[in-house]
């Protein structure tokens, strides 16, 4: 039988445990057993194992020191404490010294086989669950991707895809995510035929369209402000993904309870400028342009892209006949500014709405750090999951939060587009006024490759405005990013597997609102 584990067993009447040491034995376990605390801190000195059984009250060391020694040399051994004692305080101090377990003489041998369990198996048993699990749902997926789903079951689709991720990780299911992301690709292609066949139809109003990024105020955020009856904080947070805020949802979690939970569609390109005015102003872009010539820019134009936001926000909500609100737009594109926030947001309380735009990847790449030191924080979808969440939990956005946690409130957090992890190159030629995107582009005289992009050569029909009037836009799908042919082969090393925007990809088009209220 193969060993399920090395176990040390450690207590001055061993030989009363003796039935107990052959059941473990008989179930697969290495016990080696010791009658005191001196021996099992030499033992453990020289000797790695999984798990240490310590009787509490022993002769000369007692099972607190011998624990306390243990620890100072493994922090991370898992101890059971084995006790006659139910006293309180030996308790709290067990725990405070973080035991993993806690059993009372006299102990049953399937306890302790279920202690070891829990502590030794549950990563092999929560991974071998998950695997079979996503196996019985592998089926169900591939049948969804190939029925031609519609918008809203391409969101389902989606979320199942991000769940599946994010249990892969927990249980570190190392084959079946390599699985699974081949899954993610065909989703992706598949995605990209569908937006390809009904982008334009939709932006002219078809009446089966998604709520996109123009829609989202009217129908999602302002019907759900009630001036009269709490706040409401709008968190914009600047490329969030779907699987980000599934990563940082259990942290805010402890304050607010979230009380529905959508994806909606960005708005092409999934870039900042495009994407978040058209929020702001419920409009697209080309109606932006028209409407506000100069405060619309295009990508070749001097200025600013999003400087405007606020001046949008108050068209928009006049239009919506909410302009008697009393509103704040908050912009925070630093620290300080985040800083400032933590300090005032008790004074927010007083507005119907608070809109709060937190530029969440300028903050992580520290004021556009040398790409490099991204690539290295966050080389795939795991660490740039991990990277989100130790962002956010120390950020002072979460600060600000927890600060105003115990009042009736309302939060929506949503954001404006989400990045793809760029894998695939695919040149593109373009003269001087040619925008320098990796997931976009539009010029005059562009060339590129067909089949690897969505173009419009009328911008119109795309909702977008016309730069120039030979102007095309082109949009990257799936993992593909768009080079110049000179410095060719140095640009694609530098930007192959980096997180970019502008395209076509599930993880950018199809992106969270969610909406929480206080627990109190």
């Amino acid at each position: 039988m193969s060993s399920q584990g090395e176990i040390v067993w450690v207590d001055d009447e061993i030989d009363s445990l003796k039935s107990q040491i052959l059941f473990l034995k008989n179930k697969g376990y290495e016990v080696t057993p010791l009658t005191n605390g001196y021996d099992a801190i030499e033992l453990l000195k020289e000797k790695q194992v999984d798990a240490v059984l310590l009787d509490e009250s022993m002769p000369g060391l007692t099972g607190l020191e011998t624990l306390a020694q243990l620890k100072e040399m493994h922090p991370h051994l898992p101890v059971v404490m084995i006790t006659k004692n139910e006293t309180e305080h030996i308790m709290e101090e067990a725990i405070g010294a973080q035991i993993t377990d806690y059993l009372i003489k006299p102990v049953n041998p399937n306890q302790v086989l279920l202690s070891l369990k829990k502590i030794i198996d549950s990563k092999r048993l929560v991974s071998e669950k998950t695997t079979s699990a996503y196996q019985q749902d592998f089926r169900n997926l591939f049948m969804a991707l190939s029925s031609n789903p519609n918008h809203e079951e391409w969101k389902e689709l989606y979320k199942k895809l991000v769940y599946w991720e994010l249990e892969m990780v927990r249980s570190n299911s190392i084959e079946m995510m390599e699985v699974l992301n081949t899954q993610k690709q065909e989703a992706n292609t598949e995605f990209f035929k569908f937006i390809e066949k009904n982008y334009e139809k939709w932006i002219k109003g078809a009446s089966q369209a998604p709520l996109f990024s123009h829609q989202l105020m009217k129908e999602k955020i302002v019907p759900n402000i009630d001036e009269k009856e709490k706040p409401t904080f709008v968190i914009l947070i600047d490329n969030l993904r779907f699987d980000q805020w599934k990563a940082i949802q259990p942290i805010i979690s402890d304050y607010f309870r979230v009380v529905e939970e959508d994806l909606y569609y960005s708005i092409l390109p999934t870039a900042t400028q495009y994407s978040r005015n058209a929020i702001f102003a419920g409009m697209l872009p080309m109606d932006i342009e028209k409407k506000f010539p100069n405060e619309w820019k295009n990508d070749d134009e001097e200025g600013g892209k999003n400087l405007s936001e606020a001046v949008f926000l108050k068209y928009q909500l006049q239009q919506l006949r909410k302009g008697d609100l009393k509103w704040k737009y908050v912009k925070i594109t630093n620290n300080e500014d985040g800083k400032s926030l933590e300090d005032n947001i008790h004074n927010y309380l007083n507005n119907d709405l608070t809109v709060i735009v937190y530029n969440f990847v300028d903050m992580l790449s520290h004021a556009r750090t040398e790409m490099e030191v991204l690539k290295e924080l966050a080389g795939d979808e795991v660490s740039y999951r991990s990277l989100t969440v130790s962002w956010f939990e120390h950020s002072p956005l979460f600060r600000a939060l927890k600060k105003i946690a115990d009042k009736d409130i309302q939060i929506i957090i949503t954001t404006d587009h989400g990045t793809t992890k760029v894998k695939t190159p695919s040149k593109c030629i373009g003269d001087k006024q040619t925008t320098t995107n990796l997931r976009y582009k539009h010029g005059r005289n562009l060339q590129f490759e067909d089949k690897q992009v969505l173009a419009f050569r009328d911008p119109s029909k795309a909702g977008l405005p016309r730069p120039n009037v030979s102007s095309t836009f082109i949009f990257a799908r799936e993992d593909v990013f768009l080079c110049y042919p000179n410095n060719y082969n140095y640009y694609v090393n530098y930007y192959k597997n980096t997180f970019q925007h502008g395209g076509i990809s599930l993880e950018e088009m199809l992106i969270p609102i969610v909406r929480l209220q206080s627990k109190g």
